[in-house]
């Protein structure tokens, strides 16, 4: 028997460590760490001990004889894997910190952005001794994307927060939360208390399309639209219009896969799950049966990952179809393109809900007077024969332009991030240019603001840890320069929520779930997460607004 991964997983090395025998890989050191879609166990070394299992913070591992059917495909790619890379060198590893020849005792980091690339961040100075790291955020609650990015029906890749509660428990850790850096406090006040800042700030905003018709309403962010189902307290009052039986999605990304999949979910499915109440409420009513996914290139080349294509294939009750196979892609190419042919030769379920992936389709406009009624696109590529999927007709020619009937419009193109007032800015990239995360000796960044919006909730582990070094070499080069303020605890404002008041929201919602039979009941208005964190026991009340 072999243990498999099963998910795109988090990466953060936990199972390598625990395995005696060495055989996950790409494994910390390795090309890929970090970067690669998922870790692999190798059959022909594995043990069958489960430790890595046990040590897996978010159940991707299972052994091959416990998979389910849908789960089935991942034992093959595990074996490919290991066909084309075969790691001859097993010898067990174990990860030192590197020894460092300055003390570390006494210095002190903030941290701006409590997501997981600020998080892991924070884990990588906290292994050194006697350091405190303040992680603030303009929200009240923590974990950025892996709370309001991750799709309410997979809630495996959510326990990820289970590492972020042991970040958390370090001695040397504290939050600073509900507090907007330019705001409540100033890049001023944050080089006053502490040694060195790293900006960990994400990519907030969305790109745009540039199209005519793109400030219809009914024409939206995916981004948004996300963070609406996700209860993030910037959204949670948006409306979206769900009275049409066709949304298309522009993008054939992650995001893209996860709109679709909550768009044509059962709704008494994702009433076991964490979605925003709101959110729930407005899909019950919904009257969209099929959600038609755009994306500008062919199949060999889309965006998705292959576990994310997996989980779509595996959908119960919903049709998944491939608008045309192009003639000039091979149907076994790649895994992908294996999975998408296979999808290519289903036939539609009458009744069923849908969702239809079309490649080679660029939209051109969006239509409409007052609110969106369709999309006008043009074919850019070689097609083949299609099932027709309703009143959308085959394409077969490229040039071939056609109006797709839909009443909302998401476009999933990719995040953008904001500048950071005081740091320099690419324009072109989105990024703040850097050298290995450094901006200057006490500035730095990390996450997508470092390398802009790419790669897993993983990859954010070894892009904190380049951070973080350069950050230890300008302490060993004496070029930090000391705080003059009096710590994290200056400078503070009335209504910042430290560590305690998190723990006080988790708890609140956590309680509301049991109760449901969910994971939690999350609290979507600023003010009702205030309320709940001045319940913290022994805390100090935060004053109303």
């Amino acid at each position: 028997m072999t243990y498999v991964v099963t998910r795109s997983c988090c990466a953060d090395a936990s199972c390598v460590l625990a395995c005696p025998v060495n055989c996950i890989h790409p494994a910390p050191g390795e090309p890929g760490f970090g970067r690669t879609e998922m870790l692999y166990v190798d059959p022909r070394t594995c043990v069958d001990c489960g430790a890595c299992t046990t040590a897996c913070p978010v159940d991707a591992l299972k052994p091959h004889t416990a998979l389910t059917e849908a789960e089935s495909p991942f034992l093959e790619l595990n074996r490919a894997y290991y066909d084309a890379h075969p790691h001859e060198d097993r010898t067990p590893m174990a990860l030192v910190p590197a020894q460092r020849r300055a003390p570390t005792a006494g210095l002190r980091v903030a941290v701006v952005g409590a997501g997981p690339a600020g998080l892991f961040a924070a884990d990588e100075l906290l292994r050194y001794p006697g350091v405190t790291v303040t992680v603030h955020d303009r929200l009240p609650t923590p974990y950025g994307l892996a709370r309001a990015g991750v799709a309410p029906d997979h809630q495996d890749t959510k326990r990820v927060a289970r590492l972020f509660r042991a970040v958390e428990s370090q001695p040397g850790f504290s939050y600073r939360l509900n507090t907007e850096i330019g705001r409540d406090l100033h890049h001023e006040d944050l080089v006053r208390d502490h040694h060195a800042v790293i900006y960990a700030v994400g990519a907030a905003t969305d790109r745009r399309l540039g199209l005519p018709g793109e400030d219809l309403p009914g024409s939206a962010s995916a981004t948004d639209f996300v963070a609406w189902y996700n209860g993030h307290p910037d959204h949670s009052a948006a409306s979206y219009p769900l009275d049409g039986e066709r949304a298309v999605v522009i993008g054939n990304g992650n995001v893209a896969l996860d709109v679709a999949r909550v768009l044509t979910a059962d709704p008494d499915a994702l009433a076991r799950t964490d979605i925003s109440d709101r959110a729930l409420a407005a899909l019950r009513a919904s009257r969209v049966r099929e959600v038609v996914v755009l994306g500008r290139r062919g199949p060999a080349e889309a965006a998705f990952t292959l576990p994310e294509l997996l989980a779509l294939a595996a959908l119960d009750g919903v049709d998944v179809l491939v608008r045309g196979w192009p003639a000039d892609v091979p149907p076994d190419a790649t895994p992908k393109t294996a999975v998408l042919a296979e999808l290519a030769a289903r036939t539609p379920v009458p009744g069923r809900r849908r969702i239809v992936l079309r490649f080679r389709t660029r939209p051109i406009r969006i239509l409409g007077d007052d609110r969106v009624t369709g999309l006008a696109v043009e074919t850019t590529g070689a097609g083949g024969s299609a099932e027709t999927t309703g009143p959308m007709e085959s394409v077969e020619t490229a040039g071939t332009v056609e109006t797709v009937e839909a009443s909302l419009v998401l476009r999933a193109i990719g995040y953008r991030a904001r500048p950071v007032p005081g740091l320099p800015f690419d324009g072109t990239t989105g990024t703040v240019p850097h050298e290995r995360g450094r901006v200057r000796p006490g500035v730095y960044v990390a996450g997508w603001i470092k390398r802009g919006p790419q790669g897993f909730i993983g990859t954010n582990k070894s892009c904190a840890q380049e951070t973080v070094s350069a950050l230890l070499d300008d302490l060993e080069a004496g070029l930090l320069t000391a705080p003059t303020g009096g710590g994290p605890a200056s400078g503070g404002h009335p209504e910042a929520v430290g560590l305690d008041g998190w723990r006080a929201i988790d708890e609140s919602e956590r309680t509301a779930g049991r109760r449901q039979g969910r994971p939690r009941v999350k609290l979507v208005d600023r003010e009702e997460l205030l309320a709940a964190a001045r319940s913290a026991p022994g805390r100090r009340s935060l004053p109303s607004r």
